[in-house]
């Protein structure tokens, strides 16, 4: 399955889109098709080679606001790399739970400056003390994360298509998605 990247109006680049979603930018004409793929579709009333780079016409506002980072346990699991912050072990998903750093008995907010990926024995054993009270010391202070238009850029490939390495930053690389 190809995927496009969409650029900004100012090539900046903003997402990996699915080619249908492409398709449906280019036939609403919300973009430009800056590079192709060899593949081509064809209907009735189109034939055209799959979108590989499409660039906005407008302009979308990229401030950090607009693309807040939704706080969730899935977000919060890859702000921390899937890594317990209290052993540093690494874990799948289904062996990871989260941990309210200041426990919501003494006072502890639900937030991304007091919530930490921990694994089933960390938790277990911190129950519903503070670090400091079960004797464990986290790996960092958690925070909020900050969103980087780059950094939310996944692929279901290791490396980049070849058409997309002129408008990527020389310093991007793309993780895969898992």
């Amino acid at each position: 399955m190809e995927q496009a990247l969409l650029l900004n109006a100012s090539f900046e680049p903003l997402q990996v889109i699915h080619w249908k979603r492409a398709i449906c930018l280019v036939w609403l004409q919300k973009v430009e098709i800056l590079e192709v793929y060899e593949r081509k579709i064809r209907g009735v009333s189109l034939n055209l080679h799959l979108p590989a780079v499409l660039r906005l016409s407008k302009i979308v506002r990229t401030h950090s606001d607009y693309h807040a980072i939704k706080f969730s346990r899935a977000n919060i699991f890859l702000r921390d790399s899937y890594r317990c912050q209290y052993c540093s072990q690494k874990f799948r998903t289904e062996d990871l739970t989260f941990d309210h750093v200041v426990p919501i008995a003494q006072g502890g907010k639900k937030c991304w400056e007091n919530i930490v990926t921990a694994c089933w024995r960390c938790n277990n054993r911190k129950s519903g003390q503070t670090p400091a009270q079960a004797g464990l010391k986290l790996l960092k202070i958690p925070r909020r994360p900050v969103w980087r238009p780059y950094l939310g850029l996944t692929v279901s490939l290791q490396n980049p298509p070849e058409v997309w390495r002129d408008y990527l930053y020389w310093n991007v690389q793309l993780e895969q998605d898992t």
